[in-house]
Formats: structure tokens, sequence, C-alpha cells
């Protein structure tokens, strides 16, 4: 009997043990390596990685640094043109989840479900951007990560000169590349 219990126990155990997937963001800054929160955000987890997979967000930079708040990449190339992306996905900002200091989410435009490659780290607690109801201002940003190892790199990114470029504000001068996107074993 204790030997079929224990046999149970260690087939069951790569799946108790079963992580959520990791991402390393090496950026001309440092190295950056994101926790996805798999079971608490499918979709979005699902798009990010896929854009990992294909490469996207090699050679893009954080185009939008506001200190004390975000600091938003994905979507532009070092010469701040704008990558193409796929088609946006649902807004999973209802899972429970908070937009607190180092966590990532989704950049959208004022459509609640028009997220598609852009994603935000938090530089605070920006409770105001969390999930509060349906209607389009209170559906939120969709957590869907936080960053286990390099907020020091992240809070060196927030530290840099921003300014205007190609009319954008909140621009760092010198850029900020994300050299690769890696999903980790």
């Amino acid at each position: 009997m204790q030997g079929l219990l224990l046999s149970a126990l260690l087939a069951l155990a790569p799946l108790a043990y079963a992580a959520n997937p990791h991402v390393l963001l090496s950026t001309n800054q440092g190295d950056v390596e994101i926790e996805l929160f798999a079971d608490k955000a499918p979709k979005t987890v699902e798009n990010f990685l896929r854009y990992v997979k294909k490469g996207h967000y090699n050679g893009t930079v954080f185009h939008r640094v506001i200190p004390g708040f975000v600091a938003q990449g994905g979507g532009y190339g070092v010469d701040m043109r704008e990558k193409p992306t796929d088609k946006p996905i649902q807004n999973e900002a209802n899972n429970g989840l908070s937009n607190s200091v180092g966590t990532l989410s989704m950049a959208r435009t004022n459509d609640p479900h028009s997220a598609s490659a852009q994603f935000y780290i938090n530089l605070r607690n920006n409770v105001m951007l969390d999930h509060r109801d349906q209607s389009p201002r209170g559906w939120g940003y969709a957590v869907f990560g936080k960053v286990v190892k390099g907020m020091a790199v992240v809070e060196k990114m927030a530290a840099q000169p921003t300014g205007y470029v190609n009319g954008m504000p909140d621009v760092p001068l010198q850029p900020i590349i994300v050299k690769t996107a890696t999903q980790l074993p």
C-alpha cells in the first residue's frame, strides 16, 4: 500500500512542481527575468510567448518610460517605427492580479480589448490601472507576469533621461534596447 502511494506521489510530482513559464529579456542595460502567470492570464501569456518565439521583441525599445509610473516596450524598433502585430486579444484584467511594483501588464488603447504586443512594467503600485468593472474606463490593464530577477535593471531604465522623439513624449534619449527575448527552459 505504501509503495503504491509513493509511486502515485512520484508520478504526480512533476505536475506539483510545474513552474510558470519564464522569459529572459536581455537588454543593453542588463538582464530581466520575468515569470508569466499562465494560470491567471492564459490567453495573454500565450500571446506574449508567441511574440517571444517568433522574435518580435528582439531589437525593440522601451519607448515610453515615466519614472514612478511605468516602463513600456514591445512595439517599436530602434528606428522608432511601430512593428506590425497580430490581431488584438481579449483583455484578462479581471483575473484578480494587481498592477503592483514589478508586475507586467499589457498596454492597450482606449478599447479595452486592443492589446497586442506592447507591455509595460509597473514602477510603482498602480492600482488605478486594475480592473474595476466592465465599462471601457473600468476594464483595466491585464497583469500577466512579474519581474523575478533584474528589478535593479528596470530601475536603471527608469532613471534614464527622456524627451520627445518623433513627436512621442517620455522616450529615453539613449535607446533602451531589448537585444533578445527568450523563453527559459
